[in-house]
């Protein structure tokens, strides 16, 4: 399973208006772990960035001056994000702008959801926290992420600490698998630390149960008698 966590930053706040991305964050998770494989991008408007926009992200038009047009990364960015399930917080804000961006510059894009899953983790959080603020520094400190680092908002860094708090916010929903059945255990926050995948780590080591430890174990499931699972 291979999701992105994915975040933008932007001149403004209505595409309809002729604002437009200035910053794309994306964050792998495969198989509930974060990689280090992420695609961080700063991106010329080729228009003013709104004073307020400006106060939220501290990105100046000077910065951007220098950095590649949408159309110059679309390909490298498409390529990365394809095929994955977006996790994205607010996600019609951000998908608004990604689509009008890819309709800027050719029909054969068309939408991201042409590409991707798109999964809102704002709407998850409210459903888990009715009535309780569910930004991100509010529920990085309700799941215990460390956001320090976030004095204003930037892509990269909002996609890194979304992808933990979506992690540990959606921790409970485990499938286990036993005779054939599922069973979905929910309602259970992981606050353990997430560690990224390290492909060094040595193999875990297997211990078996021996004659004694069955036999042993065997004895206690006749204590329990008949009504005990292990024995039917």
């Amino acid at each position: 399973m291979r999701q992105i966590v994915l975040d933008t930053e932007t001149t403004g706040l209505e595409p309809a208006q002729g604002h437009r991305i200035i910053e794309i964050g994306c964050v792998e998770i495969v198989n509930r772990r974060i990689t280090e494989n992420t695609w961080h991008q700063y991106i010329n408007p080729e228009r003013e960035i709104d004073e307020g926009a400006f106060e939220v992200h501290g990105i100046s038009n000077e910065f951007l001056l220098d950095k590649p047009k949408f159309t110059d990364v679309v390909s490298d960015f498409m390529a990365f994000v394809n095929g994955a399930e977006l996790v994205i917080h607010n996600a019609p804000f951000d998908i608004g702008f990604l689509n009008h961006e890819l309709a800027k510059i050719d029909a054969v894009w068309g939408k991201m959801s042409d590409h991707c899953a798109i999964t809102d983790s704002l709407v998850m959080a409210r459903q888990r926290h009715p009535g309780q603020k569910n930004n991100l520094d509010a529920l990085c400190k309700r799941y215990e992420v460390n956001n320090a680092r976030r004095e204003l908002h930037g892509a990269l860094l909002d996609a890194e600490l979304l992808a933990e708090v979506y992690l540990r916010m959606t921790g409970g929903q485990v499938t286990l698998s036993l005779g054939g059945q599922e069973n979905v255990v929910g309602q259970m926050h992981v606050v353990s630390p997430i560690r990224r995948v390290d492909s060094n780590r040595p193999v875990l080591k297997i211990i078996r149960a021996s004659v004694d430890d069955l036999s042993a174990h065997a004895e206690s499931l006749k204590l329990l008698g008949d009504g005990c699972l292990w024995n039917k």
